[in-house]
């Protein structure tokens, strides 16, 4: 019991020396990275900027101990900044006490129902939001953090929280454009697109190792950060309009409960519980592929509990919803990480940024934020699958072009919502008209295949059906009118066998179709028949009427069932077929 909800003490009693290296490493370079992430993302989210401090220090330790990913780097990110701002906007005001505390008790409240989800073994439900649904929800939301960024990039007063109200709200503010801002924005933001692929290269050539020069590349926020700090207080440009983070208090945070408002905690039960799903499928995701690099195992289950234990960290240390980031993570994985103790080492760092760093953030340009964020969540947009999944599926591309759309004119919580709602009725839609293949024996074998497609040898008396689904409420009308009409329109058929290896289970409403197809088919002289049917299933029918009544008989195979019911065209088409093939 220990070992599953303290993986800790699985890894920790054989951490070496040269581990803790590859972790202090890999910290020290998160870290770096998590510095103006943090800030960011926390005025992205509507907080002050040391909130986001406050959420990169107690969720990070806690994940240490409780995760099962050796480099998934838990912290503030862009979605779930975004997913707060929303939710927490509808609420309160911006700047003041009630949307911190609202932000906190959300974080809390996610926490706690990702701590119930995982101890309640619902790992599981990662599953119930499908990729091109949370593909299109993270590429919109890339598009709306970009678009809301704007504003700080051009130094003027907008808002809005959908894509038309924003570009309304720009438009109508225009005039107000700041040209110093802009110049720190607009440069600041190339030089962090050129630092991704022309950084390194450029360290190489002036002698650096490779690991000295990718070390130099994730250091380049910091250095536009640096940078535009230095400029815009020697120069005064805070006289000028450009708009700087300002007083930054110093110090960590001091732990304290999060408002225990039962009013709001209703108000915050939806928009928590998205930002829990959201936020635990995009972070089991990135888990799962960079373990599967090493060959690593995780447990769904436990990551549950390890996001819960965080998110309720970063509440009680005044922080807001925090997950598993893609970018850092990926970071951390290539920057050598070994195990969770790489998080707890950037947790220190962090922690001493907080102490020793926060007067020099004063002059920090908000333009430079937005850069950082800008640039940060491009990388999630991705229109190139939206192409790939409408030219190999159009339900599926259709879902996702539609969670799409409805994100970007509707805002997050609708669009994430019509998305799923949209998988649920094209899944409800194709399961309800499933496959059907009628079947023939393929001459010389005794494999039964679709005659729409090979070409096989059929009984005029029989009637041989394969339904490629499990049999439930929204296909069970679909499947008695299948078979009547079949019977209706071939008076000499006396057998219908159904072949059943793909179904893997037939709720009531389907066993009554079952119940009712067999009677009317004794009524009209035809005998039904199964075959090939799964254990599981049939474990299930013997407690039901269908087996007592069944006018036909359940066959282990379909050749048993043709061999039972012609015997002499069976093995008459098997042989004449051997005796082709000898020739």
């Amino acid at each position: 019991m220990i070992k599953t909800y303290f993986p800790i003490t699985t890894w920790a009693r054989t951490y070496s020396r040269a581990t803790l290296e590859a972790d202090l490493v890999a910290a020290l370079i998160v870290t770096i990275m998590l510095i103006p992430q943090s800030l960011a993302y926390a005025l992205l989210a509507g907080l002050p900027a040391e909130v986001g401090l406050y959420a990169s220090i107690a969720p990070l330790v806690i994940y240490t101990i409780l995760g099962t990913s050796r480099t998934l780097a838990v912290g503030p990110v862009a979605v779930a900044s975004l997913m707060t701002a929303a939710a927490v906007g509808e609420i309160a005001a911006k700047g003041t006490p009630e949307y911190l505390g609202a932000a906190i008790a959300l974080a809390f409240l996610s926490g706690l129902m990702l701590l119930v989800m995982g101890m309640l073994r619902m790992g599981f439900i990662a599953s119930f939001l499908s990729h091109p649904v949370i593909s299109g929800f993270i590429t919109a939301s890339g598009i709306l953090i970009a678009a809301s960024q704007i504003k700080h990039l051009l130094g003027i007063g907008a808002n809005g929280k959908t894509l038309p109200d924003i570009a309304r709200s720009l438009a109508m503010h225009i005039a107000e454009i700041n040209l110093p801002t802009v110049a720190i924005g607009v440069t600041a933001t190339a030089f962090l697109f050129w630092s991704r692929k022309g950084l390194q290269p450029l360290l190489r050539a002036r002698g650096l190792s490779p690991r000295l020069a990718q070390l130099g590349t994730r250091t380049a926020p910091v250095i536009a950060v640096a940078v535009t700090i230095l400029l815009t207080w020697g120069l005064g440009l805070e006289n000028w309009g450009v708009r700087v983070v300002g007083d930054v208090p110093a110090g960590l945070p001091v732990p304290a409960l999060p408002p225990l408002d039962a009013g709001l905690w209703a108000q915050l039960a939806v928009p928590a519980l998205l930002i829990s799903i959201v936020g635990y499928v995009e972070s089991i995701s990135v888990a799962q592929t960079l373990a599967a690099k090493r060959r690593q195992r995780i447990d769904p289950d436990q990551e549950l509990v390890a996001l819960g234990g965080a998110n309720i960290g970063a509440a009680l240390s005044g922080g807001f919803p925090v997950t598993g980031g893609f970018a850092r993570s990926v970071v951390n994985f290539d920057a050598g990480a070994e195990t969770p103790a790489a998080g707890a080492f950037t947790a220190i760092g962090m922690a001493l940024a907080t102490l020793t760093l926060t007067p020099a953030l004063y002059y920090l340009p908000q333009a430079t934020l937005a850069a950082t964020i800008v640039v940060a969540v491009l990388t999630l947009v991705d229109l190139s699958t939206l192409r790939r999944t409408l030219s190999y599926s159009r339900g599926d591309g259709a879902a996702m072009l539609a969670t799409i759309l409805v994100t970007l004119i509707g805002g997050v919580e609708t669009g994430i919502g019509a998305g799923v709602g949209l998988s649920i009725a094209l899944h409800l839609w194709r399961t309800s008209r499933p496959h059907v293949a009628i079947l023939g024996q393929v001459p010389g074998t005794e494999h039964f295949r679709n005659i729409a497609r090979h070409r096989v040898t059929t009984v005029p008396e029989i009637l041989s059906i394969r339904i490629d689904e499990s049999l439930y409420f929204p296909n069970a009308r679909f499947l008695e009118d299948l078979i009547y009409d079949r019977v209706a329109a071939d008076p000499a058929l006396r057998h219908v066998v159904l072949n059943c290896p793909a179904i893997n289970f037939i709720d009531s409403s389907a066993l009554e179709a079952l119940e009712a197809v067999n009677q009317q088919l004794k009524d009209a002289g035809v005998c039904l028949h199964l075959s090939e049917v799964k254990g599981p299933v049939m474990d299930r029918l013997t407690r039901s009427d269908l087996i007592t009544h069944l006018t036909g008989r359940i066959f282990l195979t379909q050749c048993d069932a043709l061999n039972a019911l012609a015997p002499d065209i069976t093995a008459a088409t098997m042989a004449a077929t051997r005796t082709e093939t000898t020739r």
